[in-house]
């Protein structure tokens, strides 16, 4: 790979995801209790799997395996999406939390999306 960056740890998109997902963490701490071992943990799963995915794609060093786990990380992403959405529209997530996590998750998809078309034209 043509990779710029000495580490995962370097990517915007990366940095930006790890960001995320502890906000998800502070925002789903007030969820209801007995959403514990339902959406909250959900939507923690999906929330770190997209930097997990992005760190173990860079981690496998073929340019065809990045894009693999890349891909899975923007699934991952569209996941918590949806998932926050749900929350929203059952009452457990206000607008005003759930607002920025969606704005955040936008943000990444971006980088995501960029990246993985970079990768791929190289």
């Amino acid at each position: 790979m043509t990779e710029k960056t000495g580490s995962y740890k370097d990517l915007l998109v990366w940095e930006q995801a790890m960001d995320l997902a502890v906000a998800v963490y502070g925002a789903t701490k007030s969820w209801p209790k007995e959403e514990l071992y339902g959406l909250t943990s959900q939507v923690r799963r999906s929330a770190t799997s997209v930097p997990a995915n992005i760190a173990e794609g860079y981690g496998r060093e073929i340019r065809g395996y990045y894009l693999q786990f890349l891909r899975i990380a923007q699934g991952s992403l569209k996941e918590l999406e949806t998932q926050l959405l749900i929350a929203e529209r059952i009452g457990i997530a206000p607008k005003a939390t759930s607002g920025p996590l969606l704005a955040s998750t936008e943000s990444v998809g971006k980088l995501l999306r960029l990246l993985i078309r970079k990768l791929a034209a190289e």
